[in-house]
C-alpha cells in the first residue's frame, strides 16, 4: 500500500465513468492506475517503478493506450463535473482563466527553448482553468513561445473539448489582435485583468487570476511536474492531466 493508491470509492468512480469491464486479468486495472499515480507523485522513471507493481512495460502500455483513446480527457471532464455539482455549481464552467507556466527541462533529449522573461530553459505549459482552479485544457510548447502565439492552439483545444466558456480572464501578455481573432474564430471573449498601479508591500492577489497561480502550485506538489522529464509534448500534457485527475479524485 502506498499513499498514492486509490480508495475503493475513487476506483468505483473511475470504473463507472470509463465503463471498464470486469473480465479477469492477470493484473487488475486498479493496480495499473496506482502505478501511474505513484509515478506522477514521486517523479520516478518508468523503469524504476517498485517491483510490487506490474512490470513497467505493462503499465506504460496501458498509459499509452488510454492516452491515445483520450481516456484522461474523458475522466478529467467527468470528475470536474462531479466535483462542481457537489459544490452546488453548474456542471459546465462559464468562466475560465488562462495563463502559462515555464518549467525547467529535466530531459536533455526533449525539445526545449529559453524563456527570456523568466530566465528558464525548458518548456511552457499553457493552461485554462475554471473558477475553482480545476483544469479545463492544457497545451505544452517550448519555453520561448509567447503566450499570444500559443493562445490560438490552446483555445482550439478548448473548443475541441466542447467547453462552453463565456468569458476567459487573462493577463497583459494576451493583449492585441489575438483577442479579436479568438472572438471571431471561436466565439470566446478574452477579458484582460491588469495589476493595479498602486504600490503595495508584499504579495497582492489579482482579481480571479490568483486562482490559476494556485493551480500551478498544485502541479508542483507532484514531482513529475516540477521539471519536464518527458520526451514528447503530448506526454507532458498527459502528466498535467493525470495530476489534475489525482487532485479531483481526492475531492469526490
Amino acid at each position: 500500500m502506498y499513499p498514492t493508491d486509490l480508495t475503493q470509492t475513487q476506483w468505483q468512480f473511475i470504473k463507472k465513468a470509463l465503463d471498464f469491464d470486469d473480465r479477469k486479468r492477470k493484473y487488475d486495472l486498479v493496480v495499473i492506475w496506482n502505478a501511474i499515480s505513484y509515478l506522477v507523485k514521486t517523479g520516478c522513471q518508468w523503469r524504476l517503478l517498485p517491483h510490487d507493481f506490474p512490470k513497467w512495460q505493462l503499465v506504460y502500455y496501458y498509459y499509452s493506450k488510454w492516452s491515445n483513446l483520450e481516456i484522461f480527457d474523458l475522466l478529467l471532464s467527468k470528475l470536474r463535473e462531479e466535483v462542481r455539482r457537489n459544490r452546488g455549481q453548474k456542471a459546465q464552467a462559464s468562466l475560465g482563466i488562462i495563463d502559462s507556466q515555464s518549467v525547467r527541462w529535466g530531459n536533455n533529449r526533449s525539445l526545449n527553448g529559453f524563456d527570456g522573461g523568466k530566465k528558464i530553459k525548458g518548456i511552457k505549459r499553457h493552461v485554462v482553468v475554471d473558477k475553482n482552479g480545476f483544469l479545463l485544457a492544457v497545451m505544452v510548447s517550448v519555453a520561448n513561445v509567447h503566450e499570444s502565439k500559443a493562445a490560438l492552439l490552446l483555445i482550439k483545444t478548448l473548443r475541441y473539448l466542447l467547453i462552453p466558456l463565456q468569458v476567459i480572464l487573462a493577463d497583459g501578455g494576451y493583449r492585441g489582435e489575438i483577442i479579436e481573432e479568438i472572438r471571431i474564430k471561436f466565439n470566446y471573449i478574452i477579458q484582460i485583468v491588469m495589476r493595479s498601479d498602486k504600490k503595495v508591500k508584499g504579495f497582492e492577489p489579482i482579481h480571479k487570476r490568483w486562482i490559476i497561480e494556485r493551480t500551478f502550485a498544485w502541479f508542483d506538489n507532484d514531482r513529475r511536474l516540477c521539471r519536464n522529464y518527458e520526451l514528447l509534448m503530448e506526454s507532458s500534457e498527459n502528466m498535467v492531466k493525470l495530476s489534475a485527475i489525482k487532485l479531483l479524485l481526492n475531492k469526490i
